[in-house]
């Protein structure tokens, strides 16, 4: 149940649940790159890819920055060479990048929607297409997506329905891969949370009141661990909810100490998203 000596490829995985998971993963002694835009900090949204590779350096990983628009496939293409060249492979592609804007459709401008479609859709298939190669080289090759159950109910496209196309086209990857590399012992999942997570783009959807009833990043971190640490083989094509998959692979039973606020209970914790109904109640 450790990813020491494993390499993660994440996609802009310079903030929130992207860099916890690289931590998580630089704890086993992980190797790590982050391919994402930012270079320089932001006034609004911390962190860029040279402050996330120290933290994942001082967490016991080691990490590499690599500043990579997953919308430009030569860039993607660059950006995965350079990873197996410095680390000498690729175990696990995560595809995190993903950009959101929950309009309607007279309220959605075309380059608002080819941006969360270039960036969700596009950038996640194109990732994936060209890791491949790598992955099928790897012992226990693992892709992960950070996208939705499948759920077609009318209420998670009607109010939004631009960015819902984009994230359930990173979903149809998961789909779709889990089967066509199943010979290949590629293992495709998926992973959402059950709440909403305290990241910077959740505080600029919702401000603090938001925030404050909702999960830290560490619990999609924790979940991701579990996923990637299962025979590829074995565990493929599954959409996971993030304290589901703990409960159930884990045998975890408190998930109190990820509160955003301490002490805050589940029921008052925000249902994001995409979240299918009937879900098992596991505390």
């Amino acid at each position: 149940m450790s990813l020491n000596g494993k390499t993660l490829f994440i996609t802009g995985g310079s903030r929130g649940i992207g860099l916890a998971i690289a931590l998580r993963a630089a704890r086993d002694g992980a190797k790590v790159a982050i391919a994402a835009k930012t270079t320089e900090p932001h006034p609004k949204l911390p962190g860029t890819i040279f402050s996330s590779v120290e933290e994942i350096n001082a967490a016991g990983g080691k990490g590499l920055p690599i500043q990579c628009d997953i919308r430009d496939e030569q860039q993607v293409l660059d950006a995965l060479k350079l990873t197996a060249d410095t680390f000498g492979g690729i175990d696990i592609v995560i595809n995190n990048a993903s950009a959101i804007n929950l309009s309607g459709t007279l309220a959605t401008d075309m380059k608002r929607y080819d941006l969360m479609n270039g960036i969700n859709a596009r950038g996640t298939f194109m990732t994936g297409k060209h890791a491949i190669p790598y992955l099928k080289k790897s012992a226990n090759p693992h892709i992960l997506t950070l996208s939705p159950p499948l759920d077609m109910r009318v209420k998670w496209f009607a109010p939004h329905v631009a960015y819902s196309m984009a994230k359930y086209g990173m979903s149809l990857c998961t789909l779709a891969w889990a089967e066509e590399f199943r010979r290949d012992g590629i293992a495709a999942n998926s992973l959402w949370p059950r709440t909403t997570i305290a990241t910077a783009a959740v505080k600029m959807l919702g401000g603090d009141p938001m925030l404050a009833k909702s999960r830290t990043p560490e619990i999609m971190a924790d979940a991701a661990h579990l996923i990637l640490t299962q025979p590829a083989r074995e565990f493929t094509g599954n959409f996971c909810i993030d304290d589901v998959v703990l409960h159930q692979k884990a045998g975890v039973r408190d998930f109190s100490a990820y509160a955003a606020v301490p002490g805050t209970p589940t029921s008052k914790l925000l249902i994001d998203f995409f979240v299918p109904e009937g879900l098992p109640d596991v505390g």
